[in-house]
């Protein structure tokens, strides 16, 4: 019997569906794995089989030792059955996982976590007991340098095509594993070219996209014990995240010749989208339901989900957020008026808008963020007369992929953009650093022209059979289509008449050159639809100086390789700093959606590089050996947020008076450079693809 190691928690994750005594883990030879858990942890239905069971799965299989402790009585936690959905959105879920998440922070050391988590993993419903276990795993001390794997490869009915997992179990069962090969899904599986907004599926329903989305969520929980929630800017970073979202989404209408997305403000009016997704959950074993075209929100009363909700008190809620930023002031529980700040404001509205445990007043502002997608993921059946679950906007996982997601998150933003309205404009001297002057910028791809960004179709190969249960073992590979863009490399061109070398910020964002007309932008809708790529500190020396950046460098993304990372056990000589933050570092926006796609012709677009002053920039920490490569998006494990600036500096307030459009709003700091996004409609293989 091995001894216990830290990594056999990572174990707990696989096979989800599977019981904690079925062999795991593929790094043992053969026979991976056992837990050998006391027969009182068992579940009643294998109580009775214990020694049976133990000579059948764990006769050769290293056995790893689960020591006997007192459990916790699970008590309500046990409320969700190992049979439903779990949602994020659902106060009843969030408290239930709260709950979890709280038993598993206070075990007092990771031998102990081991006995509590496999006691619970058989017993609790699998999904929740996914999140709890991650959300603690990455929040205990001694766990951080654990890397909690994809959530595709656990799940990866949240992802894939429903009908791939009966190809995959006979591929599996009768294909010996050298000679596999992977399962190609459709590029467009969900509607067909008659139905416009199948245009965007490719954003919509990438992997990568959606798994950013449930990452964030994992990182920024909005239930458990305070000190996991209230993480630096937490609110101001639910904004800024979910804003860049939509940007990019418009950018991608815009380059697939459909306007920007609609907001949803009148609740009562039909929803004209339609979605249908075309996945099953495997531990519901029930399909996602449908969406059809022109449904109405309407009042949701769900005795079984502890939701009753009228589309009256979501419409209301709504009223007192903007009546709140129209005063500048909100009212906590205790009747007290707390001030939205010009720098902090956005930090409280974000908290109130998403409802986490940190909003002043949450039964007076309610739960607007989260009842909306809950309202619009029973929308098929808002009383349970028919006993369906959810749709994709009840899980964060999957949310995305609905086209009504960017059309109820421009409705949020639009609440944010109006606080914003309200704020002081950015002054010259805010805006300028008195010395520095952008002299050119060049964007630069190997055997293309310059500035131009191409980009293309590329296939690419996820193993899903760590999720797949109770079949023969062994690599199950998808191969799947996605976005992809030719690397490329900033070549920018800086002067520095200062008489002394000066540290600055370069913020590099991209927009459309004009809007879905044809027509030129005015500066205060062109400021809504710049995306950010990249900001990174930078040593300016007197007089020229030459910056040049990669685009895989990016402090937005991270690569393809972190997004799909697979589950690795007992790798030998893990080394912990390296390992450090690597939860951190699985959140971030795909490399690959960095650029959008453009059109085959060429969209014309503005790439907007400015350089701030560091010394307002600058947050006083040391991040040497940290993970911050996604720092935009994702923050810093256990530090501040790396730049003391308002998240989307300096486009995230209207212009300063006299300025109408991008030209004007220019200091000698910044610069423009108008480039090309070039698609060519071709579809890169594997073993093609860019290293």
């Amino acid at each position: 019997m091995s001894k216990h190691n830290s990594q056999d928690l990572l174990l707990l994750f696989e096979h989800p569906q599977e019981p904690v005594f079925v062999p795991k883990g593929d790094n043992a030879g053969d026979n991976g794995f056992v837990f050998a858990v006391p027969d009182t942890y068992l579940p009643d239905q294998y109580r009775p089989l214990g020694a049976l069971l133990t000579t059948r799965f764990g006769e050769d299989s290293e056995k790893i030792p689960v020591k006997k402790i007192s459990i916790p009585p699970l008590g309500e936690i046990l409320n969700i059955k190992r049979d439903e959905n779990f949602s994020l959105f659902l106060e009843k879920h969030r408290h239930i996982a709260g709950k979890l998440i709280e038993i598993f922070m206070k075990m007092r050391n990771t031998e102990d976590l081991l006995s509590m988590a496999c006691y619970c993993r058989d017993r609790v419903n699998p999904y929740l007991f996914n999140y709890a276990f991650s959300v603690a795993l990455l929040n205990r001390k001694d766990t951080k340098n654990l890397s909690v794997p994809s959530f595709a490869r656990l799940f990866p009915d949240k992802y894939v095509d429903s009908k791939v997992f009966t190809r995959a179990r006979e591929e599996a069962k009768i294909v010996p594993e050298g000679s596999r090969t992977p399962l190609v899904i459709p590029k467009d599986f969900t509607a067909s070219e008659r139905e416009e907004e199948q245009r965007l599926s490719y954003f919509r329903e990438d992997l990568g996209a959606n798994l950013h989305h449930w990452h964030w969520h994992l990182v920024y929980p909005l239930n458990g014990e305070r000190a996991i929630v209230a993480k630096n800017r937490r609110g101001e970073l639910f904004y800024y995240m979910h804003q860049q979202i939509i940007a990019r989404y418009n950018f991608e209408r815009l380059c697939n010749k459909l306007k920007r997305v609609e907001r949803l403000t009148n609740f009562n009016e039909p929803i004209k989208e339609a979605y249908f997704p075309k996945l099953d959950s495997v531990v519901a074993s029930r399909a996602y339901p449908a969406r059809v075209a022109n449904q109405k929100m309407q009042n949701v009363d769900r005795a079984v989900d502890q939701v009753r909700l009228d589309v009256d008190e979501l419409k209301r809620w709504g009223d007192r957020v903007l009546d709140a930023i129209q005063k500048g002031t909100v009212i906590n529980e205790k009747g007290q008026t707390i001030e939205l700040g010009e720098n902090d404001g956005i930090d409280t509205l974000g908290n109130i808008i998403e409802s986490s445990v940190l909003s002043p007043n949450r039964n007076y502002y309610g739960d607007l963020h989260n009842m909306g997608h809950v309202m619009l993921a029973y929308i098929h059946d808002p009383d349970h007369r028919y006993l369906e679950t959810f749709g994709v906007m009840g899980d964060v996982a999957t949310a995305m992929r609905d086209p009504v997601f960017y059309r109820w998150h421009a409705y949020i933003d639009d609440i944010f953009q109006q606080h914003k309205a309200t704020l002081p404009r950015y002054t010259i001297d805010q805006l300028n650093y008195s010395g520095i002057t952008v002299r050119d910028i060049e964007v630069q791809s190997q055997g293309t022209s310059s500035n131009v960004f191409n980009t293309f179709w590329q296939q690419s190969d996820v193993d899903l059979s760590r999720g797949m249960d109770f079949q023969e073992k062994g690599s199950v590979f998808i191969r799947f289509t996605h976005l992809q863009h030719q690397p490329f490399t900033y070549k920018i061109t800086v002067n520095n008449a200062n008489p002394a070398t000066k540290l600055g910020t370069c913020r590099i964002f991209l927009a459309p050159k004009f809007d879905e007309s044809g027509s030129t932008w005015t500066f205060r809708h062109q400021r809504l639809m710049f995306i950010e790529l990249d900001k990174f500190t930078v040593t300016l020396k007197q007089g020229a100086n030459t910056i040049t950046r990669a685009s895989t460098q990016s402090t937005v993304t991270i690569p393809f390789e972190r997004t799909f990372r697979d589950l690795d056990t007992r790798r030998p000589g893990a080394n912990t700093a390296e390992l450090d933050q690597f939860n951190f570092c699985g959140c971030g926006w795909p490399q690959h959606l960095l650029i959008p796609k453009g059109t085959v012709e060429g969209m014309a677009g503005e790439l907007f590089v400015m350089i701030s002053n560091y010394e307002d920039d600058k947050v006083d920490q040391n991040i040497d050996g940290v993970c911050s490569d996604a720092g935009s998006f994702c923050g810093i494990k256990d530090k501040l947020y790396p730049d003391r600036r308002s998240m989307g500096y300096p486009f995230d307030r209207l212009p300063r008076e006299g300025v109408n459009n991008l030209q004007q709003f220019l200091t000698p700091n910044m610069r423009i450079r108008d480039v090309s996004i070039t698609f060519k409609n071709r579809t890169i293989k594997p073993k093609e693809a860019f290293v």
